[in-house]
């Protein structure tokens, strides 16, 4: 019955206090799965507005249709364009924005009437549904209440029987519609996800799965709870078959063990080694690659710092050990390997600079080793991270050397400080000092100082991004040894490295990317 049909038999025709707005959420698809809110609701509603493409058929209306009466008002909201091209001046978002404004000035003329308005909306109301576009225009100017619904994510883990996430597994939902590269970051690195809006969108996802090494655990669920659902294995799915209302589910791993080789055609030899950078502190400079491979594996070895570092999963097995046992840290990775497991080495930085990256290839290129997949991932490094800190201060060319000696003499590294230094280089260096060595700082500013002015910035920055976090500049000339630890990294400026005092009192310090020439 339209408005004036109803303003004929007697209906309201003078202002009175404003209706209510309701956005109501009917659940997944089976009628059986609204609330009983959400039939009150529609049963005390004076308008039923429902959205629909340009064919006229609503999901929403079709799952609430044995609750609607002769008397309801219906509001059809048809969508101009769904996927298609638009002549609109305003492009695909401006014809939508405009479809939304004209919508919500429909409903505000029932609501201004009076009328009680449910907006009906499969699976939640604000959750991915169209109701949240009439919530933004309306529910500041009228009395509102949401009605939550069973989301079809919910409803899909249900089909499949098995568990989103446990413990404290990160689940995250994603939309199809993201551009490849950022599908594959975001699935690499959480521990659980549900992709929605497949459709069109299901080349892309598919190989964001096989990309971050998720397809074996992907499960796809088709029209949960509708006529014709389907669930499935996402490998097995072909891509002409899959609707818009399809999800591609990667279930909990705690409560879902990855297959066993036997049991799935995806995963042939499970066993592999992946050396993780974990940058140089805590998880926010973890890259989503690093975060998710420390979700998958089986084993984790390391050093026990570097391993704290990294949150404690049910079921997996933790290999602390020394910091100067590198080649048995290797080893011990490769031989689990070797027997199936998918084994993490964590590594603090980048695991290709002065780190793990390094002993576990030097092993793996002997026998029996040699056939045990390796896979190296990078990271933050301390220079970066504290250049950053800092400002620019490897802004033209430098190199990094390690002040260590216990892996090669003394001799060495002051002749390699020579050469640096006379080709005006910036120094990075690292393991400047340690209880066991504390001559090699003061050893170096002595050579340093007789190439380089007095005053050549030196920043220091120690546990960055840590808790005890300290970056701070002096000249090479006060440099003091009893500052510089293992856990302080030297960054040495050259001869056109400039530390400024910039009006908010902030000292930068950077290297000009031009050099004089001559």
């Amino acid at each position: 019955m339209s408005v004036s049909e109803q303003q004929a038999n007697g209906g309201p025709s003078e202002p009175q206090t404003p209706g209510r707005l309701y956005g109501v959420g009917l659940g997944p698809g089976d009628p059986s799965l609204m609330t009983v809110r959400a039939v009150q609701v529609i049963a005390g509603a004076d308008v039923i507005a429902y959205h629909s493409a340009r064919h006229g058929r609503s999901i929403a209306r079709s799952i609430a249709a044995e609750h609607l009466r002769a008397d309801h008002i219906e509001e059809a909201l048809v969508y101009p364009v769904t996927t298609e091209s638009t002549d609109h001046p305003g492009g695909y978002r401006g014809a939508l924005d405009e479809f939304y404004e004209e919508a919500a000035a429909r409903l505000a003329v029932h609501l201004d009437a009076g009328r009680t308005v449910a907006v009906i909306s499969e699976g939640d109301p604000l959750f991915y549904g169209s109701y949240q576009h009439m919530h933004k225009r309306l529910a500041h100017r009228y009395p509102t209440e949401v009605i939550p619904g069973v989301t079809s994510i919910s409803a899909a883990a249900a089909r499949l029987g098995k568990p989103l996430a446990e413990a404290d597994e990160v689940l995250t939902i994603l939309p199809g519609t993201l551009p490849e590269e950022e599908l594959t970051a975001r699935l690499a690195s959480t521990d659980a996800a549900v992709v929605m809006k497949l459709g069109r969108t299901f080349p892309t996802v598919r190989r964001a799965m096989e990309r971050s090494g998720r397809m074996p655990e992907a499960q796809y669920v088709e029209r949960a709870t509708m006529p014709g659902e389907r669930t499935d294995r996402l490998a097995a799915i072909d891509a002409d078959s899959v609707p818009y209302f399809s999800v591609a589910v990667v279930p909990s791993r705690i409560a879902n063990p990855a297959p066993d080789a036997a049991d799935a055609a995806e995963v042939t030899a499970r066993g592999e080694v992946v050396v993780v950078g974990t940058g140089p502190a805590g998880p926010l400079w973890l890259t989503p690659e690093s975060r998710g491979a420390l979700a998958a594996a089986e084993d984790l070895v390391g050093y026990t710092t570097y391993l704290d570092r990294v949150p404690v999963r049910p079921g997996q097995r933790r290999h602390g050990s020394d910091n100067k046992v590198e080649s048995e840290r290797a080893e011990l990775a490769l031989d689990l390997a070797r027997r199936g497991r998918r084994v993490a080495v964590v590594s603090g930085g980048d695991p290709g600079i002065f780190a793990m990256a390094t002993a576990v290839l030097e092993v793996a290129s002997q026998d029996p080793y040699r056939s045990v997949p390796v896979r190296v991932l990078p990271g933050v490094t301390a220079a970066n991270a504290a250049a950053a800190r800092a400002g620019a201060p490897l802004g033209h060319d430098y190199a990094v050397l390690s002040l260590s000696d216990r892996l090669k003499p003394w001799e060495v590294i002051a002749e390699r400080l020579r050469a640096a230094v006379a080709a005006d280089l910036v120094l990075a260096l690292y393991n400047p000092g340690s209880r066991s060595r504390t001559w090699q700082v003061g050893k170096m500013r002595e050579l340093l100082l007789e190439h380089r002015a007095p005053d050549t910035p030196v920043v220091l920055g120690r546990d960055v991004g840590g808790p005890e976090e300290s970056v701070r500049t002096v000249r090479l000339c006060d440099l003091d040894p009893t500052q510089v630890d293992m856990r302080t990294i030297l960054l040495i400026g050259s001869s056109q490295t400039q530390a400024v005092r910039r009006d908010d009192g902030t000292e930068v310090v950077w290297t000009p990317r031009r050099y004089p020439e001559g």
